[in-house]
């Protein structure tokens, strides 16, 4: 193959992905629309989407298995190869964690605590995805960094959205077995999507992490 086409290939490898993002992104979108609104419908559009996104994964998985063989890279290349390999992971892994939204849409009732504001993590988890990406497309080395920063703010969203929910919980005062199950329920849903979005921050950071070694060659966010 012709260095130039392998330049092409390698530009083109870096633009789905890019795609494969904002597909991701948008499905995340729906999945939190779809926990705010109690939308079963929507609900079941991101569970069902999920498998475009696994096809796109393995689609591009390909791509990158056909790049390294199709020439031997140079060091630059094959960081790029190597580092788009594992952020499409972290996109495909973002995916799953929107159709959980999903999947706690249909299990939920009503908000009980509602001093947790799961849109607003939310809204900080995707900005973190569209900035680790957009340091992806112009290998923004010093947006890498400020990214994983970033992080450690929204872990201690996390802790506070947490500690509410527990303290909530020892405090309310219940008065059947049966709304202390259904109380539980609810806790354990909440927990789970406050984990959830904690746990794409860190798949953003991961995105970071990736562009940083393939520009730089530094591996000091890798974790």
């Amino acid at each position: 193959m012709a260095r130039k086409s392998y330049q092409e290939k390698l530009a083109e490898l870096r633009e789905d992905i890019l795609y494969m993002s904002e597909v991701v992104m948008e499905r995340l979108r729906l999945g939190l629309d779809a926990l705010e609104q109690k939308d079963q419908n929507l609900a079941r559009e991101v569970i069902t989407s999920d498998d475009e996104i696994n096809q796109m994964y393995l689609d591009l998985e390909q791509d990158c298995i056909e790049l390294l063989a199709l020439q031997q890279p140079v060091a630059s290349d094959l960081r790029f190869i190597a580092a788009s390999f594992k952020i499409i992971t972290d996109l495909e892994r973002i995916g799953d964690l929107a159709v959980n939204l999903g999947e706690y849409t249909l299990e939920a009732e009503h908000d009980r605590f509602p001093d947790v504001d799961v849109q607003e993590m939310g809204s900080l988890t995707l900005a973190m995805i569209d900035d680790a990406m957009q340091a992806y497309d112009t290998e923004d080395v010093d947006a890498c960094r400020e990214l994983a920063a970033r992080d450690d703010d929204l872990d201690h969203f996390a802790e506070r959205a947490s500690e509410i929910v527990v303290r909530d919980l020892i405090e309310r005062e219940l008065d059947s077995p049966n709304e202390v199950e259904r109380l539980l329920q609810d806790v354990s849903r909440l927990l789970l999507t406050i984990r959830d979005l904690e746990r794409v921050g860190d798949h953003a950071v991961n995105i970071a992490a990736r562009t940083l070694y393939m520009v730089e060659n530094d591996d000091e966010l890798i974790y």
